[in-house]
């Protein structure tokens, strides 16, 4: 199910700003962020909104997520859903 749309990245930091779009993305989630030149599945670890930690971000709000590799404008964020 597709979360978010990365709108940039920091590459000092290795951070991804990402629009969440549906649903909510939540520490411990499971994602995959796709792209032209990108493929990367990670657990999320923590996510900021303003500088500040939370647990999880619902449709609508903006964050920041470190992430292990380069991400692009534009990739699509994916939550793998966990098969019962």
């Amino acid at each position: 199910m597709e979360v978010a749309t990365v709108f940039h990245y920091y590459v000092k930091a290795g951070v991804a700003a990402m629009q969440v779009s549906a649903g909510e993305l939540a520490v411990g989630d499971t994602i995959t962020i796709e792209g032209p030149s990108t493929s990367i599945t990670m657990e999320v670890e923590s996510i900021q909104i303003e500088h500040q930690s939370v647990q999880k971000a619902t449709a609508g709000q903006s964050v920041g997520m470190k992430v292990p590799d380069r991400v692009r404008e534009g990739d699509k964020v994916y939550k793998i859903e966990p098969t019962p």
